[in-house]
């Protein structure tokens, strides 16, 4: 299996495999990037969503 990587909402830290307990943790992430920048990616996509429910009202 390839290298997951994680993000810790609770330290704010990549982890190189899920060394955390599951309810601190997003992901996994193919790339040390994608994990570095899950709150960003997290934060847009609801943005997104927000405004197409906007639209739609």
């Amino acid at each position: 299996m390839a290298t997951q990587y994680w993000y810790n909402t609770e330290t704010h830290a990549v982890e190189e495999g899920r060394q955390s307990d599951w309810s601190k943790l997003m992901g996994p992430y193919a790339t040390r990037e994608e994990a570095e920048h899950a709150l960003e990616r997290a934060r847009q996509r609801t943005e997104s969503w927000d405004e197409e429910d906007r639209r739609s009202r």
